[in-house]
């Protein structure tokens, strides 16, 4: 697999990227990768700092004859989503991902490939390492723990780094300048429950919820695909309306920032309904895949099971259902002026059971603070409805879009001069760095790009190869064409 990723044009960039997918790297425990980098900004002999978080900073003088030039941070982050197929045995604290070539694209073996943000961390090593560019005064800044808290970002602290502009290599569409972002706000509800003994005129069943696609739960939520957790209360409410369902537990989910992919839940039907409960399953199987057109991999099964000792109280059930029920999800409202564009969202992310708690995390995304503002006190206004303890965390800043941009009036002659086009400019429905990061570093100009990956955070993400080269050669030129200090545009 090295020798196939290895033959890939730009190699400077692709071999940093297989480096990189030899390294465990999930979030909050990237610390190989932290050392991985370290380690290669000293040998090649450049002044490399790391914070007291795990930020990672590579400092590199510009050229001969670029000492003028306006100085250049290129920003990535070292972790990955560990996501995979449940029929996939894979330890993303110790193996390496099965990175392979198909066809045009770069995928991983049954879990995700982390190009969301190896590739932008890979080609940030290229140019610290290249002998044979022009550039600028560059710093490499390599954050950690971006996809389950912006850890790095928010820990960064201001005057460690000198440059002008931020060139944040985390966006996903080649051709696509992205100049803004949303902010974010994660929503815990938690329900408390009580315990009652198993029935004897009753059956144990798992039910299954399986087969969709998943994925980012901000560049992906205006698709038409399933939510586990949705489709799982659905059963779980019908059923329950019809013939008084007993619930032992319910684990749906498993990252804030993911749609979510599966949910398993085992329950306790009357033995006469049997047959009414297995057709249940049928019905909405259908029903769902009417609506849901971008998943047709839809699964709902329901396997008999050992009967467990005990369940869930039915008032919490009941509670928990009508809460997940009438609880907001996916787009909420769309930018005005981009009807194309979503400004905010949420996603109900982990449906989980345990210990006498279940808990409910959702994730919060919008590019207007009154619109985030106003969705996060109708989902509390929900929960606590219905009994749940309501707590909001991880809040980040969103990045307002700054059209006079001296960097985006650079890059879209550059892109123009090299491809015979504008590229297109963009706000982006996802919680960018570059948000927490510019409200440090207030007079940073900023602007991120990147090569095409499609279905990050999902076992089938992919990044499209000749896209990388485009990425490259346009982040190249670009650096040759930095303006100097005093001036404006190319």
């Amino acid at each position: 697999m090295e020798n196939n990723i290895a033959k890939i044009k730009p190699e400077i960039v692709w071999k940093n990227f297989y480096a990189l997918t030899q390294i465990p790297r999930p979030s909050k425990r990237e610390g190989k990768a932290i050392e991985f980098v370290k380690e290669f900004g000293e040998k090649l002999g450049l002044e490399t700092i790391v914070d007291h978080v795990g930020n990672v900073i590579i400092k590199k003088p510009a050229t001969k004859g670029m000492e003028n030039r306006k100085g250049v941070i290129l920003q990535g982050h070292v972790d990955m989503v560990p996501q995979k197929n449940s029929d996939k045995v894979h330890d993303f604290e110790k193996d390496p991902i099965e990175a392979y070539v198909d066809g045009d694209w770069v995928t991983a073996n049954g879990t995700t490939l982390g190009a969301d943000n190896g590739i932008g961390v890979a080609a940030a090593m290229a140019i610290l390492e290249s002998t044979d560019l022009v550039h600028g005064p560059i710093e490499g800044l390599f954050t950690m723990d971006e996809e389950t808290g912006m850890t790095g970002a928010n820990e960064l602290k201001a005057g460690v780094l000198d440059g002008d502009i931020l060139m944040n290599l985390d966006s996903e569409d080649e051709g696509e300048l992205y100049i803004g972002c949303a902010g974010g706000i994660n929503t815990s509800a938690t329900f408390d429950y009580q315990t009652e003994s198993a029935p004897e005129d009753f059956k144990a069943f798992k039910i299954s919820v399986t087969g969709l696609k998943g994925g980012h739960s901000g560049l992906d939520i205006p698709l038409k695909r399933g939510n586990a957790n949705q489709i799982m209360n659905r059963v779980l409410i019908n059923a329950n309306e019809h013939y008084g369902l007993l619930l032992h537990k319910i684990d749906g989910g498993s990252l804030r920032n993911a749609i979510p992919r599966e949910s398993f839940a085992t329950v306790a039907v009357p033995n006469e309904e049997v047959d009414t409960f297995k057709s249940l399953a049928v019905e909405i199987e259908a029903y769902y895949k009417q609506i849901i057109t971008d998943d047709p991999g839809l699964k709902i099964i329901i396997e008999e099971t050992t009967m467990p000792e005990s369940f869930i109280d039915v008032e919490t059930f009941d509670n928990l259902l009508n809460a997940i029920h009438f609880c907001p999800n996916g787009v909420i409202n769309w930018l005005k002026d981009m009807p194309d564009v979503v400004e905010t969202s949420t996603n109900l992310a982990i449906v989980k059971s345990g210990n006498g708690k279940i808990k409910v995390l959702s994730l919060q995304r919008s590019s207007v603070e009154e619109s985030k503002n106003a969705l996060c006190d109708k989902l509390k206004e929900n929960f606590e409805k219905y009994g749940a303890k309501v707590e909001f965390s991880g809040e980040y800043p969103g990045w307002e879009p700054n059209t006079n941009s001296d960097i985006l009036s650079t890059m879209k002659e550059v892109y123009n001069n090299k491809y015979g086009k504008v590229p297109e400019v963009k706000v982006i429905h996802a919680g960018l760095e570059c948000g927490i990061l510019g409200a440090t570093y207030p007079n940073w100009d900023m602007i991120s790009f990147g090569p095409t990956i499609r279905f990050p955070h999902s076992p089938d993400e992919k990044i499209k190869v000749d896209t990388v080269v485009k990425f490259w050669d346009y982040l190249v030129e670009t650096l040759k064409n930095i303006p100097k200090k005093s001036s404006r545009g190319i």
